[in-house]
């Protein structure tokens, strides 16, 4: 949903970073259908998904030398994006330091990247990836080289540049505690959307927040239940579904496939 800020949580190899490419733009899908706003991501052409990319979506890379120009500065590498879109030179400026005032390191406008720390380097690179301000702002395991602290510093930065700029952001993230950040989290196994968690205001002291965790049922009726659920059923086989007003519940049953025994009562 447009506004949203979302994580992409899985295992290694469930499909997070696939999923992050197409919408990026990066990967072309083999089938299927992937639209973001008005642009069908299957059907496009070479220039239009160039345009997209440079228009439309932001992309940060977990590893910060890839997002920036090693001998270009951090008002530079920002600058960059825009100038070649065509941006007159004064809008760059008013719109760079409008960044990096937001970002927290307008006094690290003149330094290049390896005078930066880590953080500062992803701060930077959220920012390039702002400059042009894409509707929809990609990240993918943007913490993962980064420490604890440092970490939570760039969750909550994109988390306030999602409030202030109304930009959508979608990150694919290892952190265990990246719910605290975000509306939903979006659980991925084996290629598929098992659950989401929806995050919502606790309106405790501690600034806490409530989470609530729901099944993703597709449209021929399936749904992938959580590892810690599924692993109930793994020896047994067969579950007993009982529905009474609207509610699903699941029970092993005792019976196993093809063994024409009956589930247990």
């Amino acid at each position: 949903m447009q506004g949203e800020l979302i994580a992409i949580v899985g295992a290694s190899g469930s499909g997070k970073s696939t999923l992050l490419n197409i919408l990026a733009g990066l990967d072309r899908p083999s089938a299927g259908g992937v639209w973001v706003g008005q642009r069908d991501l299957l059907n496009i052409t070479e220039q239009s998904l160039v345009q997209y990319r440079r228009q439309d979506v932001g992309f940060v890379w977990q590893t910060t030398a890839r997002n920036l120009l090693p001998y270009l500065n951090v008002a530079e590498n920002m600058d960059l994006p825009m100038a070649l879109s065509g941006r007159p030179r004064r809008l760059r400026r008013e719109w760079s330091g409008e960044l990096l005032a937001a970002l927290g390191i307008g006094d690290k406008a003149g330094r290049l990247p390896h005078q930066l720390s880590g953080g500062e380097q992803q701060l930077t690179a959220i920012g390039v990836a702002l400059a042009n301000q894409p509707p929809l702002l990609l990240a993918d395991e943007p913490t993962g080289e980064l420490d604890t602290a440092t970490a939570i510093r760039v969750f909550e930065m994109l988390r306030t540049l999602n409030r202030s700029f109304g930009v959508t952001v979608i990150i694919v993230s290892h952190y265990p505690g990246v719910a605290q950040f975000v509306d939903r989290v979006v659980h991925i196994r084996d290629g598929r959307i098992s659950s989401e968690t929806i995050s919502t205001a606790s309106y405790q002291r501690d600034g806490s927040r409530n989470e609530e965790e729901f099944l993703v049922v597709d449209d021929a009726g399936r749904l992938q239940l959580p590892q810690e659920f599924a692993d109930r059923f793994t020896h047994r086989g067969l579950a007993r579904l009982d529905l009474e007003d609207g509610q699903v519940t699941l029970r092993p049953s005792g019976g196993s496939p093809g063994t024409g025994q009956r589930p247990q009562e």
